[in-house]
């Protein structure tokens, strides 16, 4: 089909999950006569923002994204979906420049609003209930990268007093092992790598239909034409040892391993009501170095989470200065309406929340510091993903960003590389 307004752009705030999302609601309009652009060139005449609300920055970033679209390309159209579209629908249409709002479910038939939107020129903004959000729909990324993000679960049906993600995303739910064959088929086919698993709750992979991660796990490791396969972000709670053993054993699974951590006192994850406490969290750390010594782990923590003392931030603290881990993501408490944490007495105070995070990205740069220098004057096997400043780049088995003198013919292909030098936060190696 010919559309007088062909050119479309998309810009992903959040996580690997909208990576994919997007990915996919590009190649619908691709199937429905549209043409791609880059977001940044400002030629397009519909520009798509897939957001997040798990903070308050993601917020205000969707936000400066329209006004700087109508600046550039004040005749464009702008469709604003994902889970800050789910959540605050009202608002956002209330933004200057925005025509379509899609949230959780409406924003894979986008392209057919879009056409609506074209022939009646009504602005758009559809909320859906998220009680009857029940489908899943697969999305995965291809032709784009090295790597392709592949989701093969969504929602949650934990209620941490912080998160949003419930809301937004609705109950948890996810594909068979038999709706992922065929996709993860297409991906082997391709030119595509490594699969990145991802999910709102990956562990809950199959939680309704008898199945679980490691069936998935078995299909990715017996198909020919994936290389490698990492495990994005999984609770700790979920992350059984048969899990760690399967990884441990496999060829293809990297050690690798995301596990959300939030807090290093007790106390403090009983108010955000995680499903786990530090025993059980120290001992997932040590069963995985146990049998995986090798393995990168990194580590989601909050600051500031409401009545964290002095003495319960340096319990963190300490607590995660004292395990075997490898960086840190570092998020600043941010309140959000409709969580159970808004009700929580003895508010941490902006300062104080600075001064945790600072404290804790020095000990997350130190953490990544010793791991890296563990792995020098070692060899590992290095996808390559893009050149930039005389240096092609990409990732070891373990997550470890290397540079090596650019050469193009590297890119998309996973070499032998000894890794000989660490300095000014850059890795440097040896096509061996």
């Amino acid at each position: 089909m010919s559309s007088p307004y062909g050119k479309v752009a998309f810009y992903t705030l959040g996580c690997k999950l909208n990576f994919s999302e997007t990915s996919t609601i590009a190649r619908d309009f691709l199937s429905a006569g549209y043409s791609r652009v880059n977001f940044s060139d400002y030629n397009a005449d519909i520009y798509v923002i897939n957001t997040c609300s798990v903070t308050e920055n993601a917020d205000n970033k969707a936000q400066k994204l329209v006004r700087k679209i109508k600046s550039k390309s004040p005749d464009s159209y702008v469709a604003i979906i994902g889970c800050y579209a789910q959540l605050q629908t009202e608002k956002i249409s209330k933004i200057p420049g925005v025509d379509i709002v899609l949230g959780a479910h409406a924003k894979f038939n986008l392209p057919e609003y879009i056409e609506n939107y074209q022939h009646s020129n009504q602005k758009i903004f559809s909320e859906t209930n998220i009680k009857d959000v029940d489908e899943f729909i697969p999305s995965y990324s291809i032709d784009e990268r090295t790597r392709s993000f592949l989701k093969v679960q969504d929602g949650c049906d934990y209620n941490c007093s912080f998160c949003t993600i419930p809301l937004a995303r609705g109950k948890s739910r996810s594909s068979t092992i038999k709706g992922m064959r065929p996709i993860i088929k297409e991906i082997a086919n391709s030119d595509i790598k490594e699969i990145v698993l991802s999910g709102i709750n990956l562990g809950d992979f199959g939680i309704r239909n008898g199945e679980n991660i490691i069936d998935l796990l078995e299909v990715i490791e017996n198909e020919n034409g994936i290389e490698r396969c990492r495990i994005s972000s999984i609770e700790p709670n979920l992350l059984s040892d048969e899990i760690i053993e399967f990884i441990a054993s496999s060829k293809k699974i990297l050690p690798h391993l995301h596990i959300p951590l939030q807090s290093g006192s007790d106390k403090i994850l009983k108010l955000m009501r995680r499903r786990y406490d530090l025993d059980l969290y120290r001992a997932k750390i040590e069963k995985i170095k146990s049998i995986i010594p090798n393995c990168c782990i990194g580590v989601d923590v909050i600051v500031g989470f409401p009545s964290e003392s002095d003495e319960d931030f340096l319990k963190t603290y300490e607590f995660i200065k004292s395990l075997d881990i490898t960086y840190l993501h570092i998020f600043s408490y941010s309140e959000r309406d409709n969580t159970k944490a808004v009700f929580i007495d003895n508010k941490v105070p902006e300062i104080t929340k600075q001064d945790r995070r600072k404290m804790l990205v020095s000990l997350s740069n130190e953490k990544k510091k010793t791991f890296i220098e563990s792995n020098l004057g070692s060899r590992a096997n290095i996808l390559f993903e893009s050149c930039e400043d005389g240096y092609v780049s990409g990732l070891t088995e373990n997550y470890i960003k290397v540079h090596v003198p650019e050469d193009e013919r590297l890119i998309n292909e996973i070499h032998s590389v000894e890794l000989i030098n660490y300095s000014s936060d850059m890795v440097l190696g040896n096509v061996v």
